[in-house]
């Protein structure tokens, strides 16, 4: 089997072993956040700050959750990093963001982060300062869930396919987790534009 086949079977059976129950705890509490007119931050490294500015659009415009995310603004990050380094940046980034009880901290990361070895230790703080601020933490991440899985309320975790792929994998499918979130009819509160085309009768080219 040629690679594009054998990945592409890999991924379709990390999304049969997915979670369902992790899935639709994580979605009840983002619904909670709402009703509770709180906030979501949402955080990632890499690909995990791609998902992050893709989550705050969709979730702000299709749930209609007031949502942010540090990556978005890299004056302010750049100079965090630079002043008080790159461990805090996230953590002091949610200080002045005030987050508190009744916000939700959102993580999109490969390995969850660990403190032994130290891995994504800015994510790590991160979470740990949300604890502490009363927040509520989810996420989705790959391997076996790292610090996130011990610390979140709640988490969906991407089962392991090859082993050597696992960032493209993880990362790759938290962009169908997330989305499946997003559009879930308990948490969306607008029509997308195309489906909006699509549902009134005028179809999309």
């Amino acid at each position: 089997m040629n690679y594009t086949a054998q990945y592409l079977r890999e991924s379709i059976q990390i999304t049969q072993q997915l979670d369902s129950q992790a899935i639709e705890r994580l979605l009840g509490l983002l619904i909670q956040v709402r009703t509770e007119c709180g906030r979501i931050f949402f955080l990632g490294v890499g690909g995990g700050a791609g998902h992050a500015s893709h989550a705050v659009n969709d979730f702000r415009k299709i749930a209609g959750v007031e949502c942010y995310a540090p990556t978005d603004n890299v004056s302010e990050l750049t100079a965090r990093i630079n002043d008080d380094g790159w461990e805090s940046s996230y953590s002091n980034w949610l200080g002045s963001s005030k987050l508190r009880r009744g916000d939700c901290l959102f993580v999109f990361s490969v390995g969850g982060g660990s403190i032994e070895p130290p891995v994504s230790l800015n994510l790590v703080e991160a979470m740990q300062y949300a604890k502490q601020a009363g927040a509520r933490l989810v996420g989705v991440v790959g391997r076996d869930g790292g610090a996130l899985a011990r610390l979140a309320d709640a988490c969906v975790v991407l089962p392991t396919g090859d082993p050597t792929l696992v960032t493209p994998q993880a990362e790759g499918l938290q962009a169908l987790a997330w989305h499946l979130i997003v559009s879930h009819p308990r948490l969306a509160a607008a029509v997308a534009k195309w489906e909006g085309l699509t549902t009134s009768g005028t179809s999309p080219e």
